[in-house]
């Protein structure tokens, strides 16, 4: 195996995108849960499947976007679903959650067009749905670099405001935190996660490594900064796990990633109903 990810660029590229993505993903992901907001991860994931769809039927069509990584379309069309999340957020008031179903749909719909004009799935767009090890670029990679210093800086410089905004949004805004500047924020960074671990993860099971690994930890740890190391722990464990048995077994890493992730998280459940 270590051979084989010495000699092969699109192994690298795999386990160290991967390596990244295993720790910014449940980093996210801990403040995510904590804020009930598991699902956005969801919402966020389908309208980045449509812009990845837009992409590769621009990339059909016009013979100059040919060149362009449809990942970027995904990474647009994921802040700008994220951006009218918290529009929508503020709209209904006292319906909040409504946004991200809202968003789901309209993704969902705007990627089933793309998709059919683009002459139903191809085999790029099945490795965005599902992940794929041969699939990451070092493109993808610097992308997920970037955006992985990026969410490191920014959860380190903004730990105590999203710490306070996580367990009260009303004491942060009595306090004097710009909560909707930090708030605006996360939610871009979060979309920014979602759309560049496509590659690795998958569309359909992104948000499970962003939730998976804090419902592991939450069983277990102490305190918030506790679950976030665990979270990140587990994740990191997960994402390897995943790939080796991808790698081996011929399979979408997404599936193998996720599927690692349950049985951590049930292997935590028992272990601590057996501690009990």
């Amino acid at each position: 195996m270590i051979e084989a990810i010495l000699k092969y660029e699109f192994l690298q590229n795999a386990f160290l995108s991967g390596a990244v993505i295993g720790i910014i993903a449940p980093l996210l992901g801990a403040f995510i849960v904590v804020r009930r907001l598991s699902l956005i991860a969801d919402a966020l994931s389908h309208v980045t499947l449509s812009g990845i769809a837009a992409g590769l039927y621009l990339g059909q069509t016009v013979p100059t976007m040919a060149t362009i990584n449809p990942l970027y379309f995904g990474m647009l069309f994921s802040v700008g679903g994220s951006l009218l999340i918290e529009r929508l957020r503020s709209v209904y008031k006292h319906y909040q959650e409504l946004a991200i179903p809202i968003m789901m749909s309209g993704g969902i719909g705007i990627g089933v067009i793309f998709i059919s004009l683009a002459d139903g799935f191809n085999t790029d767009l099945f490795s965005y749905l599902f992940g794929s090890v041969s699939a990451v670029s070092r493109g993808d990679f610097y992308a997920v670099i970037a955006i992985g210093i990026t969410v490191l800086v920014t959860v380190f410089l903004l730990y105590k405001e999203l710490f306070v905004l996580s367990f009260d949004e009303e004491y942060a805004k009595a306090s004097g935190i710009p909560a909707k500047a930090v708030h605006l924020a996360f939610i871009i960074l979060t979309a920014l996660v979602i759309s560049v671990s496509m590659r690795i993860v998958g569309v359909l099971l992104v948000s499970a490594l962003m939730t998976l690994p804090v419902a592991a930890a939450m069983r277990v740890a102490k305190g918030f900064k506790q679950t976030i190391w665990l979270s990140i722990l587990f994740g990191e464990t997960a994402v390897l796990i995943g790939l080796i048995s991808a790698f081996y077994l011929n399979l979408a890493p997404g599936g193998t990633i996720v599927v690692t992730s349950i049985v951590l998280l049930f292997a935590v459940i028992l272990w601590k109903k057996d501690r009990n």
